[in-house]
């Protein structure tokens, strides 16, 4: 599918715009890669780990002037828009090459794509599959949607983030397929939480209850990642539960809509209300434990 003949890679700017849970180790990849790195955050404190071997920016524009293929990972629709509305001041844009990793609304993925375009620049949509173990540890799978070339492009810096690059078609593909795992992901997580608060209740340890579902067909890499949270009743967060809810939220905006879905938002969305946003996604239990 892919070429083997790239660029010379070594040779282009790398820009990194988004030091979170998720991006600051998928940046640190690509410096420990060896490539010629600048990075911006919000927070300055958060790029403090980057100061000795990339340069860091104090503004988001000048590290897009500088950089010949700018990496975008923020929280949300509103960091997004408000990111892009800083570079479109820019004049001049022309054969940059943006990809934002970033899990946003398909629609304002496409509108993005399009102002680039206008600039005679480049766009990939390009989300990940994975929380922060895998980020850090360069194994997440790599949802990218645009054109063959601006993938081929990507690559060689997209196979030091992810185990899998997957190109699913046109940009606003690779957000598509992010909504859809997500959503799989909070009906399995849901779940797994309810599951084991109704096996606590007939008596079983939750122990018992995790290697059962862990060691039998429904086990699964999700279920084995947040054991340990569940076991050790400790829900800081490698993927939040607010960001689960933003997710299934888009996915409604996309147009799913099942009973199931209702269900999930539902659930989600209570769970916030109660205070657990910000724990881990599995976190949910301790909402579903005070409604049983």
């Amino acid at each position: 599918m892919f070429s083997n003949k790239f660029r010379d890679m070594h040779s282009k700017k790398i820009g990194w715009i988004g030091l979170g849970n998720m991006g600051l180790p998928m940046a640190k990849n690509l410096e420990n890669a060896g490539f010629s790195l600048s990075v911006y955050n919000r927070t300055v404190t958060k790029a403090e780990p980057f100061i000795d071997q990339s340069e860091v920016y104090i503004s988001a524009i000048e590290l897009v002037k500088n950089c010949d293929i700018i990496f975008t990972m923020v929280t949300n629709d509103q960091a997004i828009t408000d990111l892009f509305q800083q570079i479109f001041t820019l004049e001049d844009l022309s054969e940059k090459l943006f990809i934002d990793m970033s899990t946003i609304s398909k629609g304002l993925s496409l509108k993005i794509a399009q102002e680039i375009q206008e600039r005679q620049a480049r766009f990939i949509d390009a989300p990940v599959a994975g929380s922060t173990a895998p980020a850090k540890e360069g194994t997440l799978i790599i949802m990218a949607g645009g054109e063959e070339k601006d993938i081929e492009e990507a690559l060689p810096y997209l196979q030091k983030l992810g185990k899998a690059i997957k190109h699913l078609g046109p940009v606003g593909s690779g957000i598509a397929a992010k909504l859809a795992i997500n959503y799989f992901l909070s009906i399995i997580y849901q779940g797994l939480a309810e599951t084991v608060l109704f096996a606590e209740k007939s008596g079983i340890a939750r122990e018992d209850m995790l290697a059962i579902i862990n060691e039998s067909a429904s086990g699964s890499g999700a279920t084995k990642v947040k054991t340990p949270l569940l076991l050790q009743d400790d829900y800081r967060p490698a993927f939040a539960l607010d960001l689960m809810l933003k997710d299934i939220n888009l996915a409604k905006k996309e147009g799913v809509n099942t009973p199931m879905s209702a269900v999930l938002i539902d659930s989600y969305q209570k769970a916030h209300n109660a205070g657990f946003g910000e724990s881990d996604v599995i976190g949910i239990i301790n909402y579903l434990k005070q409604i049983q």
